[in-house]
């Protein structure tokens, strides 16, 4: 997958999650996972772009391990809101898989540079 790729892929990743928390409760628990969710959610893609600007090594794998950050804590409220009983699993499943996609993506990105770092 290329860079450009990837910066898609995050960005249609945070307009998902947006649609999403547009149909949870508006109760005070339903708009802070949803706010938190979006938070995260759109902050991976932000941060995955700032990684693909990055200076060195060193930079990338800073920048790179904030967005797997955020793909994870975005993982950690889509589950909130499965096991809460606001969405069901199988309303969640699709976008919970990719989530989990994009962590995979990023450890593997983190790793490799650590591995051309020498660490």
């Amino acid at each position: 997958m290329t860079p450009d790729e990837l910066k898609a892929r995050t960005k249609q990743f945070a307009l998902r999650v947006m649609r999403v928390c547009e149909m949870l409760p508006k109760s005070r628990s339903g708009n802070v996972i949803a706010n938190q969710l979006i938070r995260s959610a759109t902050s991976v893609g932000a941060n995955y772009r700032s990684a693909c600007r990055a200076r060195s090594d060193a930079d990338f794998i800073s920048k790179i391990g904030i967005t797997l950050e955020e793909a994870d804590e975005s993982v950690y409220w889509m589950e909130l809101i499965v096991e809460s009983g606001m969405k069901t699993e199988k309303q969640m499943s699709a976008l919970i898989a990719e989530g989990k996609e994009l962590v995979a993506i990023f450890v593997a990105s983190s790793n490799t540079a650590h591995k051309r770092l020498g660490r």
